[in-house]
């Protein structure tokens, strides 16, 4: 698995677009609010959930002209999530990406808000993309359920739950499989929808996506016993200090460290002898399990 030169123009592209979406909503009602979204948006990160739409569309054929709306949307969808995810009430965060969080920058009502309006914007930007209203329909059902209580919101809702409790690995698993992957396989799914996918290639597709949605997570949680704050761009040691169920507590850093690489092996199988193009694909899981924040 190599690096893909695409990854850069396709990073560069969504973020154009990010801020063409949002500078086309800020025309009516608070600037604070619309100053809380841009910051909670145009702050950096790895975009790993547009790079993965336009990496499974390449994998399918399809017309990158069509992925910018999808890609768009699911890091809409994921700038919500983080910032109901570092609010009081739920992790307590104060610093997200090396900035402070929203609910710090502005206020809590006002990220909460920021939050809400992201999300529907992901919707508002998918409803109107310039493409066949069969896939804009396909593309609305896929991230409408994998953000909602079914995906990404339920499995937030089973971290809360699982907080100072003792929990098994097939448990946390299906945790992480909502609260993390959930948004990845959508992604995925997405980029393969604009594809033309069928059934066999979509199956194989979200068997990537369900593996590197793990690895992502578990890669997380070993970054948070061995990162600093000054490298990840978030507090460091948070989970250990919530008590809070992760791979290295319920299996001991050598054991999350061989889970990882069970999910990169799934990932390889998944992907050996596709008949198109998975370059990007490959280099996404290596960025995933070998990033640094």
């Amino acid at each position: 698995m190599a690096a893909d030169a695409r990854l850069a123009p396709w990073r560069q592209r969504v973020e154009a677009a990010l801020e063409t979406a949002l500078a086309a909503s800020a025309d009516t009602g608070s600037a604070r609010l619309h100053a809380a979204m841009r910051h909670a948006v145009l702050s950096g990160g790895k975009r790993l959930r547009p790079l993965l739409v336009y990496a499974a569309g390449a994998a399918t054929g399809a017309d990158e002209t069509l992925l910018t709306a999808p890609a768009v949307a699911v890091e809409l969808v994921h700038a919500f999530s983080l910032v109901h995810d570092d609010l009081p009430a739920m992790d307590d965060d104060d610093l997200r990406r090396g900035r402070p969080t929203v609910h710090v920058a502005f206020d809590e009502a006002t990220a909460i808000l920021a939050g809400d309006a992201l999300q529907a914007l992901a919707f508002e930007v998918l409803a109107e993309a310039p493409v066949d209203a069969a896939l804009r329909v396909a593309w609305l059902q896929s991230l409408a359920r994998a953000t909602g209580a079914a995906g990404m919101c339920g499995g937030q809702a089973l971290d809360m739950e699982a907080g100072g409790r003792r929990i098994e690995v097939a448990e946390l698993q299906q945790l992480h499989a909502l609260k993390t992957g959930a948004l990845i396989r959508s992604a995925v799914r997405m980029g393969a929808l604009a594809g033309g996918a069928g059934p066999g290639v979509s199956a194989r597709l979200d068997d990537y996506a369900a593996a590197l949605g793990l690895a992502f997570q578990i890669r997380d949680d070993l970054l948070d016993i061995d990162g600093d704050s000054a490298s990840l761009g978030k507090t460091a040691g948070k989970d250990q200090a919530q008590d809070k169920a992760t791979y290295p507590a319920l299996l001991g850093r050598d054991g999350a460290g061989a889970a990882l690489a069970e999910q990169v092996a799934r990932m390889r199988d998944a992907l050996t002898g596709w008949p198109g193009d998975v370059g990007a694909l490959e280099a996404l899981a290596v960025l995933a399990v070998e990033r640094r924040s």
